[in-house]
């Protein structure tokens, strides 16, 4: 599809894409109707901030004079750090910088995609689809403000490929827990080592650090190569999918993607195979055909614990009814060709299908098991027959699971229903919507929430509000991204 856009209006798809979850940051965290349509004040500096569009907000402009003057990309940016200062007394040099580092990043990605051609599994093509990312952060496509070079050859929006750099570890010095079986069928090691894959940008990010450089200097650490066939990033980039193994690896990424630096750090590995147990103990006493994709295990070097450590997670070919496709939710929200939204005859049964496959397992998880998944969009895969139904969903990432053993219970739901009904239901919703306008998505979903005995589901249903992250603001305060503030957004759940 991007090849039939002519190359010289990248700057302007780039301002585009780029813009769209600006607005949306802005529009939720520091603005308010003001009741003509498409109009909002900024609450700090009471400028008037004008927009069109619906889900994805383009065309921006702020009332300056006595017209209305449009924004680029830019422009919007620095509006945005002065209303800021404006509402919290700080100013924040990254954020900025961050945000155009973003708009650079997708025009680098849009020139590529120009140039490569798409994957033909349409599993990994709903993958590598994410060109605006997360509708509502104010730098979804950051890639740590490196060259391009140091970063697009393992962009998953740009459709890459490429092998894993294979390291050794020698036996004294790894670190392993878990099943990690499935690492030593990438390569050979010598005898006394263990096979050690890497990402390659991590690798080339961290191999000059002084324990890393001696390592290779003592015979610690060896390189051994490349693996013999090619991996696929996904849309988390430093998680990769290798297809003839049909077996995911997760790496660390010294690099802010969204909120966090990427790293597999030490604490979610300790007490990974804690929270994948449980996951697996939940979907395997589960109704359904829902699955939990298994995160089996790590493998690292002592003296690089979180740097470059490897993790092995499921495959899906195992878990998926027959003849069905694997699709990324988030790639459903953000469209990509041959998605089967785009063909959608009837948003009512989608819907309604949707939301028997995605709901229960969720639910039950957190009242039968105390598992409070990260079941937003980009953890959510969603398995279609040929007829474009949802039949099946699967789950990842145990790193992102929370035990009700080990935080309260109204943090675990809070966190769930920001998870689940504000970025997956409420996303999926509006693009159906976008299909159908007038139609309400609503009374399925309610329906489908009360059929579940969950002690909160009666006050979810009743509240006026819903917890929306303030990415804008946690970004601008420089806040750790796991210390997640919410706001309170209007519940399209509570309209009946």
């Amino acid at each position: 599809m991007d090849r039939m856009h002519p190359r010289d209006d990248v700057p302007e798809r780039a301002d585009a894409y780029a813009v769209a979850p600006l607005l949306n940051c802005l529009i939720r965290e520091a603005a308010e109707p003001t009741g003509e349509p498409g109009v909002h004040r900024l609450r700090a500096g009471g400028r008037l901030l004008r927009i069109r569009g619906g889900r994805r907000p383009r065309d921006p402009e702020v009332y300056d004079g006595g017209s209305w003057q449009p924004l680029t990309h830019a422009e919007l940016v620095k509006l945005t750090a002065d209303e800021l200062r404006r509402a919290t007394g700080l100013d924040s040099p990254e954020l900025p910088v961050e945000m155009i580092d973003s708009r650079d990043a997708v025009a680098a990605i849009l020139a590529a995609r120009a140039r490569a051609t798409a994957p033909e599994d349409p599993y990994v093509r709903s993958e590598q689809s994410l060109i605006t990312g997360h509708p509502h952060h104010p730098a979804p496509k950051a890639r740590g403000g490196g060259p391009v070079a140091n970063w697009l050859p393992y962009a998953p929006e740009a459709y890459a490929r490429f092998p894993l750099a294979l390291l050794g570890v020698r036996e004294d010095a790894a670190a392993e827990e878990g099943d990690t079986t499935a690492l030593d069928s990438l390569g050979s090691a010598p005898p006394g080592y263990r096979l050690l894959p890497a990402h390659p940008w991590q690798l080339a990010l961290v191999a000059a650090r002084p324990e890393i450089r001696e390592a290779f200097a003592d015979g610690r650490l060896v390189r051994l190569g490349e693996s013999a066939l090619p991996v696929a990033p996904t849309a988390a980039i430093r998680t990769v999918y290798a297809p003839d193994d049909d077996l995911f690896f997760k790496f660390s990424l010294d690099v802010r993607i969204t909120n966090d630096i990427r790293r597999l750090w030490r604490h979610d590995l300790l007490r990974l195979r804690r929270t994948d147990e449980a996951a697996v103990s939940a979907f395997a006493a589960g109704p359904g055909p829902a699955a939990w994709l298994s995160d089996r295990g790590y493998r690292t070097a002592a003296f690089a614990f979180e740097e470059l450590a490897v993790l092995v997670r499921d495959g899906l070919r195992p878990h998926l009814l027959p003849g069905t496709t694997p699709l990324l939710a988030a790639a459903l929200v953000e469209g990509f060709e041959d998605s089967p939204l785009n063909t959608l005859d009837d948003p009512a049964a989608w819907w309604t299908a949707y939301l028997r496959q995605v709901v229960p397992p969720a639910l039950e998880a957190f009242e039968r098991h105390g598992v409070v998944l990260e079941a937003h969009l980009q953890n959510t895969v969603v398995a279609v027959d040929p007829a474009g139904l949802p039949v099946q969903a699967l789950f990842r990432d145990a790193e992102g699971v929370k035990l009700l053993a080990e935080v309260s219970r109204a943090v675990g739901w809070e966190r769930l229903v920001y998870c689940l009904v504000v970025n997956n239901l409420t996303e999926v919703a509006a693009v159906l919507v976008e299909r159908r306008p007038g139609w309400n998505p609503w009374p399925a979903a309610r329906a489908e929430l009360a059929r579940h005995p969950v002690p909160e589901i009666p006050g979810l249903l009743a509240s006026p509000t819903l917890p929306g992250k303030t990415n804008l603001l946690l970004r601008w305060t420089g806040a750790d991204g796991a210390d997640a503030r919410y706001l309170p957004l209007p519940n399209p759940l509570a309209c009946r």
